[in-house]
C-alpha cells in the first residue's frame, strides 16, 4: 500500500536518492527543500530533474510534489501537515559539514536543532490545526561525527557520544535527544541513523570524491589531511537509502542505528581508486589533521542488520566507479 512520505532536503545528495527509491516503489512523496546556496542551487535542481526524468522514463507509479521552503518556518511546515496525511518523515535537511560549522555555529544550531524541533512539533500536532489520528514515523539523519574521538572501535550506537568535536556534531546529537524526548512524551516512533561517510552519484561538491576529481580536472586546491593516513567507513548512497526506506516500513519505537558499510578504507587508497578510473593523478596538498577530525571511523552495523535487515551491497571500488560514471556526465559534460 502506497504511503505518503515527507522528505526534507529532497533536492540534495541523499535526499534525491531517497525520493528516487520511494517513487520507484510507488509511494506519494512530498519533497521539501529551500535550495540554499551552501553549494550551487543549480546542482540541486539538476538532481530533481534527473529523478523526474527517470521516473517518467521508467513509468514508476509513485507521485512527487516539490515544495520550496524552510524547515524553520513553523507556519509553512504546519500547512504541509494540515494539507496531507503524512505516514513518515525522512528528515535529511540540515546544514552539513563538520569543518564549516566552526565558522557559523549559530546558523548550524538554528537550522539543525530548531528546524528539527519544528518538524517534531508538526509530527505530533503541537503546531497545525489538530493532532493527527496516527503519528507518522520520524526518521532522522544524524552523523558518525557524534562519536567524537571515541576509543570504542567499531563505533556502537550505545556509546555515550557526549564529547562532540564540532558544532555540527553537537547540533546533530542535540537533535537525536529531541527525538527521544518526543518519543517519550508523545509516543512518536523515531529512528535515528548515524551516517558514515556517504558517497556516490549526485554527491555534494564539498565531499572528498568530488573534490579529488575537481582537483584532477580543474586544478583547484584540495587538502589531503594527514597525508591520507585516515580511515573512513565509506558507504555508498544506495545502501544508505535502503536503510532509510526499511525504517519507513518498520517503526521501532526509539532506536539509534549506524548506517555504514562496516569496512574502513584508508583515505589514500580511496583517492588512488579515483585516480585509476580518471587515468590521471591528483595533486593534493598535504595538510595536518584538524582538531575536529579523527583518524578512524568504523561502524558496527550488527544492530541495524538485526532490526532492519540492513545489508550493504556496494563495495568501495564498485561505488567509486558509479560516482566516476556520474561525474563524467553531470560535471565534465554539462554545459558551462
Amino acid at each position: 500500500m502506497a504511503k505518503t512520505i515527507l522528505v526534507t532536503g529532497a533536492a540534495g545528495f541523499i535526499g534525491s536518492h531517497a525520493v528516487e527509491q520511494l517513487l520507484k516503489r510507488g509511494d506519494c512523496v512530498i519533497g521539501l527543500d529551500n535550495l540554499n546556496d551552501y553549494y550551487d542551487p543549480s546542482r540541486k535542481e539538476a538532481n530533481l530533474r534527473e529523478v523526474m526524468e527517470l521516473a517518467k522514463a521508467k513509468k514508476w507509479s509513485g507521485t512527487f510534489e516539490f515544495l520550496k521552503g524552510d524547515i524553520r518556518d513553523r507556519q509553512f511546515v504546519a500547512n504541509i501537515f494540515s494539507q496531507h496525511h503524512i505516514d513518515a518523515i525522512i528528515h535529511l535537511a540540515a546544514m552539513a559539514g563538520v569543518r564549516v560549522s566552526i565558522d557559523d555555529p549559530a546558523l548550524y544550531y538554528d537550522v539543525n536543532v530548531m528546524g528539527t524541533l519544528t518538524l517534531l512539533d508538526a509530527a505530533v500536532g503541537r503546531i497545525g490545526p489538530k493532532k493527527p489520528e496516527k503519528l507518522p514515523t520520524f526518521i532522522f539523519a544524524s552523523t558518525s561525527s557524534v562519536y567524537g574521538n571515541t576509543q570504542t572501535v567499531p563505533f556502537v550506537p550505545e556509546d555515550m557520544c557526549d564529547r562532540p568535536l564540532a558544532p555540527y556534531s553537537s547540533s546533530k546529537r542535540a537533535s537525536e535527544m529531541l527525538g527521544y524526548t518526543y518519543h517519550h512524551l508523545y509516543g512518536l516512533d523515531c529512528t535515528v541513523f548515524r551516517f558514515f561517510t556517504v558517497y556516490g552519484p549526485r554527491g555534494r561538491p564539498d565531499m572528498m570524491a568530488y573534490k579529488v576529481l575537481d582537483n584532477i580536472f580543474t586544478g583547484c586546491d584540495v587538502p589531503l589531511y594527514n597525508n591520507g593516513n585516515m580511515y573512513r567507513d565509506w558507504t555508498y548512497v544506495n545502501d544508505i537509502v535502503s536503510g532509510l526506506v526499511s525504517a519507513v516500513d518498520h517503526p521501532l519505537g526509539y532506536e539509534i542505528l549506524n548506517l555504514g558499510r562496516g569496512e574502513p578504507v584508508l583515505l589514500s587508497d580511496f583517492v588512488k581508486g579515483i585516480e585509476e578510473l580518471a587515468g590521471r593523478a591528483a595533486k593534493l596538498t598535504s595538510t595536518p589533521m584538524l582538531d575536529v577530525d579523527i583518524a578512524y571511523t568504523f561502524a558496527d552495523i550488527s544492530k541495524t542488520r538485526k532490526l532492519l535487515q540492513y545489508d550493504p551491497q556496494t563495495s568501495v571500488p564498485e561505488g567509486v566507479a558509479q560516482f566516476w560514471k556520474w561525474y563524467q556526465t553531470a560535471v565534465l559534460r554539462s554545459p558551462a
